[in-house]
């Protein structure tokens, strides 16, 4: 499938998808759609084991939804659509990582707070931020939830009230990031990462992903039910079997997806 707005590529057991509009990778009804569209067909793909997602350029990640679509039909649809989509990242059963490649402001803030992981290039004008009160507005496709399940409720207040944008230090020190890349390595690192995920087992790897989502969304009691249902799963895999031999034998497992 060719894509108008998005780059996709893959390497080795990773698949990239690269937001293709620069410099400020603005996100509208037809990227959503896009994205949502590339990731339901990796889901089924033994050959992708994680996902990175990035901005075109050296500018921006993304700078959140674009306003020349506001008003508009399409614009309307995509205010759904976000929260759909970013639902479907976060939900999602292979790794997520958001290189972050520039400012991630908005919607592009709020599209790196539901992958799993954050790795922001280091830059005098890289920043975070949901700025949105700033045109009288509040963030739309989950940064008034995802923010403060990552860096707590007066944090994330703090945040959405006054627009602040924080540096990328900032972010790693209030646990909003995973790491910070320096300039010129923040592929390199990404990959590295998501190569490193993409060895682990890919069926452990989804029930742990789908147990520390939805064990969120509950009661601990609910979570330790939902740990001992994927235990179960796990448990009766082929992967189990050859992460068990491995071990006994002192060698590196090959996990299969099965």
């Amino acid at each position: 499938m060719a894509y108008e707005n998005l780059l996709v590529e893959r390497e080795d057991l990773t698949g990239i998808i690269t937001l293709n509009r620069p410099p400020a990778n603005p996100i509208n009804l037809a990227v959503l759609n896009e994205l949502d569209a590339v990731l339901t067909t990796w889901e089924a793909d033994k050959a992708v084991r994680a996902v990175i997602i990035t901005g075109a350029g050296d500018r921006g990640f993304s700078a959140g939804f674009d306003v020349k679509t506001a008003g508009t039909p399409d614009g309307d649809r995509a205010m759904v659509r976000g929260q759909e989509v970013f639902s479907h990242i976060e939900k999602y059963p292979k790794p997520v990582i958001a290189a972050v490649n520039g400012f991630a402001l908005g919607g592009g803030c709020e599209l790196a707070m539901s992958c799993h992981f954050r790795i922001v290039v280091n830059g005098e004008r890289v920043v975070l931020g949901q700025p949105e009160i700033d045109l009288g507005i509040i963030p739309g496709w989950g940064g008034t939830q995802r923010l403060p399940r990552l860096v707590g409720k007066t944090r994330a207040l703090e945040m959405l009230l006054l627009g602040t944008r924080i540096t990328p230090a900032q972010a790693l020190d209030i646990g909003l990031i995973t790491r910070i890349s320096e300039p010129g390595q923040l592929m390199n690192d990404a990959k590295a990462f998501a190569g490193a995920l993409a060895k682990k087992a890919p069926i452990a790897t989804q029930i742990i992903l789908d147990a520390v989502t939805r064990g969120l969304e509950t009661s601990q009691d609910e979570g330790m039910k939902i740990e001992l249902e994927g235990s179960n799963r796990v448990g009766k895999t082929k992967d189990a079997v050859e992460g068990m031999m491995a071990f006994v034998e002192k060698r590196e497992a090959v996990f299969r997806g099965e």
